[in-house]
């Protein structure tokens, strides 16, 4: 049995791509898209007649309710080739506005209502700011699920937690990549590699809160930098992994045991932690790998969803 079989004992895979075409040969679960990887994705022969299309049904409709469209077109395409759920994002330039998160949210719904998609194969990504907290709070009272993205600190997965989030995407590898660049040479790979690589201790943080604690929202492990970081989180609810990285596990035939157990986390002597909107920031600004991840990330994505309507623009 190779290591993605393997994996898939314990954990749920998901697909991190937009480029669908891929997605078959790995059998995912289910499937994550962003800003970013959709842009990747249109810029390449085989999905560009996806944005002309889209853009020339709809053209001289709002730009924003076209990229919309384009978003829930890809989001349609991945659906019919794998069977779980597909993570769609709202405009990263909503992040601190909580209405707006929630209007898009909403359409992004609608948009795969119409195209005969159920709820329950969708979920909204939505920034780990607390504005997008508060939206995605509101939005599973409304039924919608939501998956709460650019997450990289503890009070942030709480925060997600108390609002009854359906999932969380912690982010492994850009956790390892503050703590490597701001170690600069003094920075020891081997010493800080697998269940000690600072992506990893953060996620394995949350999950034994969660599991210790009863908290139902799921946990999905992404941004992978390489398989180390993987193995180290088998067991964890979730992970999502490029193509490229469920590539190297299929072509491993090394053992992987779980490295995360929910029955060991409810067995920890762990305090109960709770945030207001108050405790929160200060906890995050307290957190200075975590503000200036979260505002690095929110500023890139916000950038490719600029670059994509650009594209649209001009298509």
């Amino acid at each position: 049995m190779n290591q993605l079989e393997s994996l898939k004992q314990f954990t749920t895979v998901v697909a991190d791509t937009g480029d669908f075409r891929q997605l078959a040969q790995f059998r995912p679960q289910d499937a994550t898209t962003n800003p970013s990887l959709i842009l990747k994705a249109v810029q390449k022969a085989d999905y560009a007649p996806l944005l002309k299309d889209t853009v020339a049904k709809f053209r001289g409709r709002p730009v924003d309710e076209i990229m919309d469209r384009l978003l829930v077109r890809f989001g349609a395409e991945i659906l019919s080739i794998i069977p779980g759920r597909v993570s769609t994002e709202v405009d990263a330039r909503l992040s601190f506005d909580t209405v707006g998160s929630i209007t898009r949210a909403e359409r992004i719904i609608e948009l795969y209502q119409a195209e005969g998609i159920h709820i329950d194969r969708v979920l909204i990504k939505v920034a780990s700011t607390w504005e997008g907290i508060e939206a995605a709070a509101r939005l599973e009272q409304r039924g919608i699920h939501t998956n709460l993205t650019l997450l990289f600190s503890f009070a942030q997965a709480v925060a997600c937690g108390q609002a009854k989030v359906q999932l969380i995407s912690p982010f492994v590898g850009r956790i390892y990549d503050w703590y490597k660049k701001s170690a600069g040479t003094s920075w020891d790979e081997a010493a800080n590699a697998g269940a000690n690589d600072p992506g990893v201790k953060s996620v394995r943080q949350i999950y034994n809160h969660f599991k210790h604690f009863g908290i139902a929202t799921e946990i999905m492990g992404a941004s992978f930098r390489n398989v180390g970081q993987i193995t180290a989180l088998a067991g964890c609810d979730l992970l999502t992994l490029s193509p490229e990285l469920l590539a190297q596990l299929a072509a491993s035939e090394a053992p992987l045991p779980r490295a995360l157990d929910a029955n060991a986390a409810k067995s920890l002597d762990l305090p109960a932690v709770n945030f207001d909107e108050a405790g929160f920031r200060y906890a995050l600004n307290e957190d200075a790998m975590a503000t200036e991840k979260l505002a690095e990330g929110i500023r890139a994505f916000a950038a490719d969803a600029v670059k994509l309507e650009q594209l649209m623009l001009a298509a």
